[in-house]
């Protein structure tokens, strides 16, 4: 596992850390391999029932390092490349990968999150945000868009004339207005204990019911009426009378804690 992110699991919540303190957990290319592989790896973990992102020192994440890309076609070729795991490129996949984890996400942001680093937030299921945090769209500053899969993001968050006014200014905003608008979940004193906290709870519930909640959520959005409907029935299908859907009846009428199975 690259240096630049750090995963600790705990009790079935994954912490990953963005650490590169130094540069404000800037994305260099170390940053985006080592933040892929982080959410890989806790893809292939079953054990895993929810996710805290954080950074490292007094910020989430500057956005691109553009001084460590400049100079190197070789490495911008690199964050374009698709593989075959993904319909995201490497440079999106970086925010994107969250939302491809079965389990809830949450980012806990303080300091800024500025361009690729809002992306990355973004990609999470849940945004806790301290009042103070600087959060932009930065692209605009540099001539250019946004890319880090914002797309499929940032318009499910906001209205469209938001996110545009957004990506045209670069404009930054503080955690407090960012929940105003709709792109945080809750403004937090300490938005890493409360993103643990969450974790904590989420990961308690049946796994196999979390997981059919985030895939009816998100894949509701891109259906018809009609076939988000019918996805409703056919999850809820798959969870009616299995282990752990009985565990959760069973710990409820008896009074106590539910052991429930992480998925095989």
């Amino acid at each position: 596992m690259s240096e630049r992110a750090q995963v600790t699991i705990d009790n079935a919540v994954a912490t990953v850390r963005l650490s590169r303190p130094d540069k404000l957990n800037a994305l260099d290319a170390a940053m985006f391999e080592g933040m892929i592989r982080a959410g890989e790896q806790i893809m292939a973990d079953k054990s895993v029932r929810a996710v805290v992102l954080h950074g490292e020192g007094r910020a989430f994440s500057a956005g691109l390092d553009f001084a460590s890309f400049m100079g190197n076609p070789d490495l911008m070729q690199k964050l374009l490349a698709r593989g075959e795991k993904s319909p995201a490129n490497v440079a999106q996949r970086i925010a994107w990968i969250w939302q491809e984890v079965q389990v809830p996400v949450i980012a806990a942001v303080h300091g800024v999150a500025f361009g690729g680093g809002l992306q990355i937030a973004l990609g999470a299921d849940i945004r806790y945000v301290s009042p103070d945090a600087q959060l932009s769209v930065l692209e605009i500053k540099w001539g250019l868009i946004p890319d880090m899969s914002i797309t499929q993001t940032l318009t499910r968050l906001v209205p469209l004339d938001v996110a545009k006014e957004l990506t045209f200014t670069g404009r930054i905003i503080s955690g407090a207005e960012a929940v105003e608008l709709g792109l945080a979940t809750k403004v937090s004193q300490d938005p890493l204990a409360d993103a643990l906290e969450t974790a904590k709870l989420i990961a308690t519930k049946s796994p196999h019911a979390i997981r059919a909640g985030k895939t009816l959520l998100n894949e509701a959005l891109t259906m018809s009426r009609a076939d988000a409907l019918k996805l409703e029935t056919a999850l809820q299908v798959g969870l009616l009378g299995s282990p752990n859907q009985m565990e959760a009846v069973q710990a409820n009428m008896m009074k106590r804690d539910p052991d429930f199975k992480d998925p095989e």
